[in-house]
């Protein structure tokens, strides 16, 4: 009974389970999927969801031009994690010509009175709920990544 019970306690430690909601991706994989992602890309834009768990989720975001608008978001919010090139985020504020595109979701033109300030390879941001922002400025290609947290 001794030798039964540990050899079955002996399997768990040998094997530990990985959660199934785990993900890993290879710098490799990560190389492959941005070039996909970019030859998708729409008016200066391309954007994807990588993936989604829970309370949060996790975006790959390419800009090569200041297409983007303002937005704030009601439940949600996100940390900016620049990977290459430059841009200026405009944060706070109040927005312009707001609408509201997707439940708890506001965008508009642009942002009044908001502070400007220039972000770049490596830059980490975290911008609260129910802030406004937009980034602008992009004169050539802006790499990020966006972990969106939902508010409790």
């Amino acid at each position: 009974m001794k030798k039964t019970l540990l050899i079955f306690i002996s399997a768990f430690i040998a094997f530990p389970a990985v959660p199934a909601s785990y993900e890993h991706w290879t710098a490799e994989q990560f190389r492959a999927h941005e070039k996909a992602l970019y030859s998708a890309m729409k008016d200066g834009l391309a954007s994807e969801t990588l993936g989604s768990w829970g309370n949060h989720l996790l975006l790959k975001t390419r800009r090569e031009a200041s297409s983007g608008r303002a937005e704030l978001h009601e439940k949600q919010s996100d940390l900016i994690i620049v990977q290459s090139g430059h841009a200026t985020i405009i944060i706070g504020g109040k927005i312009l010509n707001g609408q509201t595109t997707a439940p708890n979701e506001i965008r508009g033109t642009s942002i009044e009175g908001g502070e400007r300030q220039v972000l770049k390879a490596g830059d980490i941001v975290h911008v609260p709920i129910r802030t406004p922002h937009q980034v602008v400025d992009t004169s050539q290609a802006f790499d990020y990544i966006v972990r969106k947290v939902d508010s409790q």
